[in-house]
């Protein structure tokens, strides 16, 4: 046998090691859990045989407490490049089945290494997270590779999208990187994430509860709004992402993948007509309006479990990537509060940075008034809201279906804050309050002397929607460029966003702006 004969048979030895991560019971142990193992989840993930890794043979380079003498294949962690539907996307997979898929030095040095790449080659980078957090040997090293992947993610934001994956735990520092990336997905009963875990909450607090508690999927997609999707299993998690993929484009600098469609450019929606309820307290799911609009019926929601009120996610018109952002009548009546601001406003600013088309349904009361969202700072919230229509230089278009009161009017991506066209419905009422409440202040005198006072106030409210809130009086100001037939709204909107393609808007030149966070 020649000596290159025999350095390759060790080269295929030692790639068989590293296959073999922290070794069959480990592995085995990994499955037992209903997890995937790191080398698995990329074959889920990428498209066949493309999965490419860099950086394989790395290892640790700590000696202390015992760390020379341990085998860490990878040092934990599975970084490297392939197809996702035919496009190209870098990854990193932590390897649980390695103590613990800790982070190292050399762990976040690859991660580092391959986010880098993906940035220079204009591509997503997706982390599949499942770790025990830092690597206590390392001290303070450790905590020096996540301050590297932080500062990654931040100057990578709004270049490439940026996906977390949490597949297992993600605890203390660690979570801080996909809370940094634009979408997070978790899967139920396996992922977690949270600062302190259980046994430190309940040591310093007393409160007694369990991981999944504390920070599962269903705490996070629901409650505190961290993660964006949450699936049953990782195959159906590994689905949904190529799903949300498809619809963004690779950079800042492209455009979405365009999708031919077989749904019809001038397709009328005669439901449209008679969906909006006689009485403008009554609900309806603006869902329903949404899949209706967009081709083929497919909208991809956003955080459908958290703050309800409003409804954001992608669909496509002409075969084009479009955001939308929707009031939900069916919770809080549609009105705009601290979780829903924050929801929308991150929704907008990440549209905007991909150059992503974005469309407003409008059907909004007012802000949520109450002492509890005043204490809660729905002023510098719903700040946000403003400021990210605001400063959004994409194409942006408003269609107002019924209400549009006051301040949250202004918010809905009004034409006062740079909507280059807003359309409404004749059923629209545009002011400064409900035509009932306003009525009530300004013709208080009148229906209190009045002989019938249910029928004076009654027509002082006619007379008010009239003469403010039709949306014959702002099409008359120029607020609203159109008030069409609902049944037309899509074909309207598909025209409108082909003349705004070639949009081109710029901002005063800055640093970058103070976002009332």
């Amino acid at each position: 046998m020649s000596l290159t004969s025999d350095r390759i048979a060790a080269l295929r030895q030692k790639r068989n090691t590293l296959l073999e991560g922290g070794g069959p019971e480990r592995i085995e142990k990994q499955r037992a859990a209903g997890k995937d193992t790191a080398r698995g989840r990329l074959d889920a993930l990428f498209d066949a045989g493309t999965f490419v890794e860099v950086d394989a043979y790395v290892e640790s380079r700590a000696v202390e407490f015992g760390m020379a003498k341990k085998r860490l294949p990878g040092d934990g962690v599975v970084v490297g490049y392939g197809s996702v539907n035919g496009r190209l996307v870098f990854a990193s997979s932590q390897d649980f089945t390695v103590i613990g898929g800790s982070l190292g030095e050399m762990h976040a040095k690859k991660i580092t290494k391959a986010m880098d790449m993906a940035v220079k080659m204009g591509a997503p980078f997706i982390s599949l997270n499942d770790s025990g957090g830092a690597r206590i040997e390392e001290g303070l090293d450790a905590l020096f590779g996540y301050g590297e992947i932080f500062t990654r993610n931040t100057h990578a934001s709004g270049v490439i999208p940026q996906i977390s994956v949490i597949l297992g735990p993600c605890a203390g520092g660690a979570v801080y990187s996909p809370a940094i990336t634009d979408f997070i997905f978790i899967v139920e009963k396996t992922g977690n994430m949270f600062i302190t875990g259980p046994q430190v909450v309940s040591a310093v607090t007393g409160e007694n509860v369990t991981a999944e508690q504390l920070g599962g999927a269903q705490t996070h997609t629901s409650k505190s709004g961290v993660a964006h999707f949450r699936a049953a299993n990782e195959a159906a998690c590994f689905a949904e992402l190529k799903r949300l993929l498809d619809f963004l484009p690779d950079n800042n600098l492209s455009d979405a993948p365009v999708r031919p469609s077989a749904d019809e450019l001038t397709r009328l929606i005669p439901e449209f007509d008679e969906m909006m309820p006689d009485s403008a307290s009554r609900a309806y799911d603006i869902k329903g309006v949404l899949t209706r609009l967009v081709d083929g019926g497919d909208f991809l929601e956003v955080q459908p479990d958290f703050a309800k009120n409003i409804v954001i996610g992608f669909g496509r018109m002409n075969g084009g990537t479009v955001g939308f952002i929707a009031n939900q009548p069916n919770h809080l009546a549609g009105s705009l509060d601290v979780d829903s601001s924050d929801k929308a406003a991150r929704f907008v600013r990440f549209c905007d940075s991909f150059n992503i088309p974005i469309v407003t349904l409008t059907d909004v009361p007012a802000f949520l008034p109450g002492v509890g969202q005043e204490h809660s700072g729905i002023i510098r919230h719903g700040a946000k809201l403003l400021y990210a229509f605001a400063e959004a230089t994409v194409p942006k278009i408003n269609v107002i279906l019924r209400k549009a009161y006051g301040g949250a009017y202004i918010a809905m991506n009004s034409k006062h804050l740079g909507a280059d066209l807003v359309f409404a419905w004749p059923s629209a009422e545009i002011a400064v309050m409900g035509p009932d409440g306003a009525a009530n202040i300004i013709f208080r005198k009148e229906i209190a002397d009045a002989a019938d006072p249910v029928a004076t106030r009654a027509e002082k409210i006619a007379e008010y929607t009239e003469k403010f809130s039709s949306p014959y009086v702002a099409a008359a100001r120029g607020y609203v460029d159109d008030v069409i037939v609902p049944s037309e709204t899509r074909p309207r909107l598909i025209s409108a966003l082909e003349m705004l393609a070639s949009k081109r808007e710029t901002r005063p030149s800055k640093k970058h702006g103070n976002i009332p966070l």
